[in-house]
């Protein structure tokens, strides 16, 4: 009986152990996640400031009533540039983030991360301007209170999420697809389309990315790699920042008003 009690002992102090590992796990998660938001919308604002101008004398084009783009606007917008801006943070995702996975250290992918979330913050910069403060921030909040929702629903759930998951991913090979499509088609309802199914899919894939991470360290928590288990938090938060941040943008077509 004696050796009962100390297994049950043992057996109950180390789920407590995996539940506070847990705890820290999220929070990790969350920070970097956090840090990450944080960096992209200061570089979308820094870059939106110095790209357009209410000054028609330094312009090269204008795009409003009395807004302007300036040199540096005109460059990353207006000149073949734009495409390297617009699509190196997902070439980055494909070539690069798995190869830092394999071979960097915790710290180099948590840097990778950062500068990832700096270099989406320049690809968003348009954001600033063509919506108004106010509905940006207005969508930041709405977004912000759905992914908590969807968030604490794949943490708490005792369903299995994983077949969502794949089918979700699949949704967006398909979705990557269709906004390629309509870049040259330039189909209004097409766009409506489109803005409605990512919104779904990415909520999807917030609860189905929180509760991944969440197995995932339970199964390797009793291995002890700490050095893996923080890679694996950063590569958590950059799951979840993508799903935030495609959510956003969806939801401001939806809810945005243009300047």
């Amino acid at each position: 009986m004696a050796q009962f009690d100390t297994i049950r002992t043992a057996t109950g102090t180390r789920a407590a152990q995996i539940d506070e590992g847990l705890r820290a796990h999220m929070n990790k998660v969350y920070g970097t996640m956090s840090v990450g938001m944080l960096i992209t919308a200061l570089a979308a604002w820094a870059i939106a400031g110095l790209a357009v101008t209410s000054d028609p004398s330094n312009a090269v084009a204008q795009i409003g009533a009395d807004r302007y783009l300036t040199s540096l606007g005109g460059t990353l917008f207006l000149s073949p540039l734009k495409w390297i801006v617009m699509f190196s943070p997902l070439a980055f995702l494909i070539f690069g983030w798995g190869a830092l996975m394999r071979r960097g250290s915790a710290a180099a992918v948590q840097l990778g991360f950062f500068v990832f979330a700096a270099v989406m913050g320049v690809s968003m910069s348009s954001v600033f301007m063509i919506y108004t403060p106010y509905s940006i921030a207005q969508t930041f909040i709405v977004t912000s209170i759905a992914f908590a929702g969807l968030s604490l629903f794949g943490y708490t759930t005792k369903r299995n999420l994983s077949g969502m998951g794949t089918f979700l991913i699949m949704g967006v090979i398909g979705l990557l697809v269709a906004m390629v499509i309509n870049m040259f088609l330039q189909s209004p309802a097409m766009m409506f389309a489109i803005s409605a199914i990512g919104v779904i899919i990415f909520a999807g894939l917030t609860a189905f990315y929180t509760q991944d991470i969440k197995n995932t360290y339970v199964a390797h928590a009793t291995h002890g790699d700490q050095e893996w288990l923080n890679k694996a938090a950063i590569d958590g938060a950059l799951s979840l920042y993508i799903s935030f941040l495609n959510m956003f943008q969806f939801l401001l077509m939806f809810m945005g008003q243009q300047e």
